[in-house]
């Protein structure tokens, strides 16, 4: 099992930049890969950005391209979102997720963040 916990969520302005954390326990994540995710009120989950735990290969919705960076940090466990130039169409809850390599089902999730963008 894989415990996510997210961080780093709240309200900002229109502009701003934000960075989400993930912190995971459980087990080691050398065989993941961890993915962020966001839905806004009435909307579907959408996917925004992944990060391939050994080799650090990243990938990234069309629409976040260039706005959000993943990274991730071995020695906390830990993954991040960092997101700039903010809006108010950003605001949504972000999950992390992570799920094992060739597996195409995220199997882990945490509890989410709230990220809310005031214009």
């Amino acid at each position: 099992q894989v415990q996510l916990v997210e961080s780093g969520g709240g309200l900002v302005q229109t502009g701003d930049s934000l960075r989400l954390s993930c912190a995971a326990s459980g087990r080691t994540l050398s065989s993941y890969v961890m993915g962020w995710f966001r839905q806004a009120p009435g909307k579907e989950r959408k996917f925004i950005a992944a990060i391939r735990w050994n080799g650090g290969r990243t990938y990234y919705a069309d629409f976040v391209k260039g706005q959000c960076t993943i990274s991730r940090d071995y020695a906390k466990n830990t993954v991040y979102l960092q997101m700039n130039s903010l809006k108010p169409e950003d605001t949504a809850i972000y999950y992390c997720a992570g799920r094992r390599v060739g597996i195409e089902t995220y199997e882990y999730w945490g509890q989410g963040t709230q990220v809310t963008v005031s214009s």
